[in-house]
C-alpha cells in the first residue's frame, strides 16, 4: 500500500496548478525567481524568459488554462472509486508521455543543444525552450510518473479486494 493515494497527489497537483494560475495573474516574476527553477534552468544552461517579468495578456490566458485545468482534475478526483480508478488509470500515461516529451523537446532543441543545429533559422517552438517551461514540465512528469505507479499499486490491491469479496460471496451460498 502507498503512503500517499493517487487522489491526494493530484489533488495536490491541482492545487499546485491553481496557485500557478494565482501567481500568473498576479505576479508572474514570483515564478521565475523561484529557487527550482533557477537551480533547474541553470544546470540544463536554459535561458529565463524575460517576458514574466510583469503581467501580459499571454500570462493571463495561461492562468486561466491552469485554473481550469486544477478545477476540472479538482472535480475528476471526487468520482466514485472504480470510475476514478479507470479515468486516471487511463489519464496517468497519457499525461506523463506527454510531459516527458516536453521535457525532452525543451532539453534537446535549446538553443546550443545535442539536436539543435549552431546555423539553424529561430522557429516559433523556440519560445519553449526556457528554464520555466523545462521546470514545469519536469515537475509535471514526476507527478504524473508518481500517480501511475500509485494507480497500478491500487488497481492491485482493487483487484485482490474484490476476489476475496466474491469468494466470500460464493462461499456463503
Amino acid at each position: 500500500m502507498a503512503i500517499i493515494s493517487s487522489a491526494t497527489i493530484i489533488r495536490a497537483l491541482s492545487l499546485f496548478h491553481l496557485s500557478l494560475s494565482y501567481f500568473l495573474i498576479t505576479s508572474p516574476s514570483t515564478l521565475t525567481n523561484q529557487s527550482l527553477v533557477f537551480i533547474l534552468g541553470a544546470s540544463m544552461q536554459l535561458p529565463t524568459p524575460s517576458s514574466f517579468a510583469n503581467t501580459s495578456p499571454a500570462s493571463a490566458l495561461t492562468a486561466l488554462v491552469f485554473a481550469l485545468l486544477g478545477y476540472t482534475d479538482l472535480t475528476a478526483c471526487s468520482l466514485p472509486e472504480e470510475v476514478s480508478s479507470y479515468f486516471w488509470g487511463s489519464q496517468a500515461p497519457v499525461r506523463c508521455t506527454f510531459f516527458f516529451a516536453l521535457t525532452g523537446y525543451v532539453y534537446a532543441f535549446k538553443p546550443k543543444g545535442p539536436i539543435r543545429a549552431a546555423s539553424e533559422k529561430e522557429s516559433p517552438w523556440d519560445h519553449l525552450n526556457n528554464s520555466i517551461v523545462f521546470t514545469w514540465s519536469f515537475v509535471e512528469m514526476i507527478c504524473w510518473f508518481w500517480i501511475f505507479i500509485t494507480l497500478r499499486d491500487e488497481r492491485r490491491e482493487l483487484a485482490i479486494r474484490q476476489a476475496e469479496k466474491k469468494r466470500v460471496e460464493e462461499n456463503s451460498l
